[in-house]
């Protein structure tokens, strides 16, 4: 069974290479969750560590992964693997999805309500 989850890219890591053969590269991201923003850590095995090559620390990104457990000395470890990226824009490329309009000039007749006189409380 297959996970996704959305964020921003906080870290990625350098590619490991263990004494097998077998390598790896981590990633970090940054989910929203309330007022608590919550870092993810996942893992990209083997070829698919090429998936993290033209990515950028700040992109928003959408990841596909797997949880995977396993037991070590009467102990339980869990890994999220990672093995599909869709890649967003960068945070600092992405425009706002509201616009404000500007507010009058202070000598605009229209910067002041006619309904409201000088000495009336608006609400």
């Amino acid at each position: 069974m297959s996970y996704e989850l959305t964020g921003t890219i906080k870290v990625i890591g350098e590619l490991q290479t263990f004494g097998s053969g077998f390598t790896k590269k981590e990633m970090v991201i940054t989910v929203p969750d309330g007022n608590y923003p919550q870092d993810i850590s996942l893992e990209f095995l083997k070829d698919k560590a090429d998936l993290l090559g033209a990515l950028q620390i700040g992109q928003t990104v959408t990841v596909t992964f797997d949880i995977r457990g396993r037991e070590y000395n009467g102990r339980y470890f869990n890994n999220l693997v990672g093995w599909k990226i869709d890649a967003g824009a960068s945070d600092s490329t992405q425009t706002p999805s509201t616009q404000v309009a500007p507010a009058p000039e202070v000598g605009d007749p229209g910067w002041q309500s006619d309904s409201v006189g000088d000495d009336d409380i608006p609400f």
